[in-house]
């Protein structure tokens, strides 16, 4: 037993014996250090061996270690003093897990009371062969400290019944007993952490770190942070954001999220830590992380952590977050190769997913999305129980369409079905098919329209639209001769392109190509596209389009 001054072990009401600071302990502390006097073997599931075990040990226990054991709760029934022991240990024992050590029973350590929302972390330091206790927060003067016995986080009923099952004891810590609301609301937070670190590692396996999967790191902190801030689990996530952002050449973010993954250990675990020891070299050179380079995309240096923005500003900044703003600006007439609307396959929000990049909100709330499309060409076509076309987005990925539509995709004229159409899909999502590559499913035909073009050749009707339809200072450019001047003659038809007069018109019509582009724009669709207020939502849009009324 160590002298410590910082507690004191007293009678806690209802739990029996209870560690109690004695003085104010500063965030980070290490409370104890402590080495077992009985471990167990990694899985031992032999009675007879583990009774041999820990006969010897416990005959090699002077009297105040016999005794101090014994003095510790005991769930299980015995009937000879090696069974107690056993039956202590069981109940006691903290995880060690290393060189053939299961766990341990420490005399300080095991006195430490559970708490689902706990003010202190246990942890096993191999490196100094000690178990040992760290402040997550500030403990004042008379509060009790108590470690989380369970390893993952998990909703109250789950976690209410494993501490029964295993330590004898119902939970009752300020957690658990919330109001049935409060609880309920806890639970999903914890049920959406789970989910977002399962789908984040899987993503980081595949070599997906892409900004989309920044987005579910981001929220996934956040989640913490609402939990209790300093939760044992952020450092991970924070560590998942260094590897995305490095992985992406930005050495400036991928330090500050080493750096605060590095501070989490340290006040979880101490300085002296396996995980602060490895990663305190990468927060110094974030490029020596073998994913660096694999994208430069996002390419800062060091040199370039802002200093001078405010704290909720450098947040932003840090996760890439988008500020609140319009898609498009007011009265402008939106462009095809807006990635914030029309984004890639990369991009997409999963089937039963949040994407915090098409749904509004902070700090995991979130409000109605706002409107998206995917646009994509065919590049093969395939009938077997449904329709099925391979599709290629606006970054040259191929991925499946299948139609789930009640007509199993008959609903599109076969005309339509041809190789270099482009095909748009309103609200598409992500989906993981049993069978093949991921893709998307279509089960409503409102949500998607075919445009006998080329997506290329689309994205250049945007860009003429783009280069032609807007005005600057009242000044707009001529179809015809490229001049900037003040238009009042536009194209009757399609209402985009302007003119000088009607020479600049027939110039546009017969040797610029506006002649077949506006039968295009014809199309009350495709005008949609382009006119759509993809920023106010008060329904979902679907096909045809009503481009008379505001969306």
């Amino acid at each position: 037993m160590e002298d410590n001054s910082m507690y004191t072990v007293q009678d806690i009401p209802g739990k029996g014996k209870g560690l109690v600071v004695t003085k104010n302990i500063p965030k980070g502390t290490r409370i104890l250090s402590e080495r077992p006097v009985v471990t167990t073997p990694e899985g031992q599931r032999s009675d007879k061996l583990l009774k041999r075990h820990v006969s010897k040990q416990v005959e090699a226990l002077d009297d105040y270690e016999r005794q101090s054991v014994l003095s510790l709760h005991n769930i299980y029934p015995y009937k000879e003093d090696v069974e107690q022991f056993l039956g202590i240990i069981r109940t006691n024992a903290l995880p060690i897990e290393e060189n053939g050590i299961g766990g341990g029973v420490f005399l300080e350590a095991c006195r430490i009371n559970h708490s689902c929302h706990n003010n202190a972390q246990k942890h096993w330091n191999n490196r100094i062969g000690r178990h040992t206790v760290h402040a997550l927060r500030e403990i004042t003067e008379g509060e009790e400290i108590t470690i989380c016995y369970l390893g993952l986080d998990s909703i109250r009923e789950v976690r209410r019944q494993k501490l029964q099952d295993k330590f004898g004891f119902l939970c009752s810590c300020s957690v658990c007993s919330l109001s049935t609301a409060e609880s309920e609301e806890n639970d999903q937070r914890l049920k959406r952490i789970q989910y977002l670190d399962d789908l984040v590692g899987h993503e980081c396996m595949a070599m997906n770190f892409s900004e989309r999967v920044l987005r579910y790191v981001d929220e996934r902190i956040q989640l913490y942070n609402k939990q209790g801030p300093d939760d044992a689990g952020l450092p991970r996530a924070y560590l998942d954001a260094a590897q995305i952002a490095i992985a992406n050449g930005d050495l400036a973010r991928g330090r500050v999220f080493v750096e605060r993954a590095v501070e989490g250990w340290r006040i979880a675990q101490g300085s002296d830590s396996n995980e602060v020891i490895e990663y305190t070299p990468l927060a110094r050179n974030p490029a020596s992380l073998p994913l660096y380079g694999l994208s430069m995309k996002w390419k800062t240096s060091l040199k370039d952590v802002p200093s001078q923005l405010h704290p909720k500003d450098f947040e932003h900044w840090l996760w890439r977050r988008e500020q609140p703003k319009k898609t498009c600006p007011s009265g402008q007439l939106t462009s095809l190769r807006n990635q914030n609307i029309f984004s890639d396959f990369s991009a997409l929000p999963c089937r039963n997913r949040s994407s915090l990049g098409l749904y509004r909100g902070s700090e995991a709330t979130y409000q109605s999305p706002r409107h998206w499309c995917f646009l994509g060409e065919i590049s093969e076509s395939l009938t077997l129980h449904h329709l099925e076309l391979e599709i290629t987005d606006i970054n040259g990925k191929i991925i499946p369409l299948h139609f789930n539509t009640p007509g199993r995709g008959s609903e599109f004229a076969p005309a339509l079905i041809q190789k270099g159409h482009t095909v748009a899909v309103l609200y598409a999502e992500r989906h993981t098919f049993i069978y093949g590559d991921p893709g998307i499913k279509l089960e409503d035909p409102q949500m998607l329209k075919i445009f006998p073009m080329s997506l290329n050749k689309l994205l250049e009707l945007s860009d003429q639209i783009q280069q032609f339809s807007g005005a600057v200072n009242e000044m707009r450019t001529c179809h015809g001769c490229n001049k900037k001047v003040a238009l009042s003659n536009r194209c009757g038809k399609c209402s985009f392109f302007w003119y000088c007069d009607g020479a600049c018109q027939k110039t546009g019509w017969s040797e610029r190509g506006h002649k077949a582009d506006c039968r295009s724009l014809k199309d009350s669709d495709l005008r949609g596209l382009i006119t759509l207020n993809w920023d106010k939502l008060n329904t979902r849009v679907r096909f045809p389009l009503d481009v008379t009324r505001t969306v």
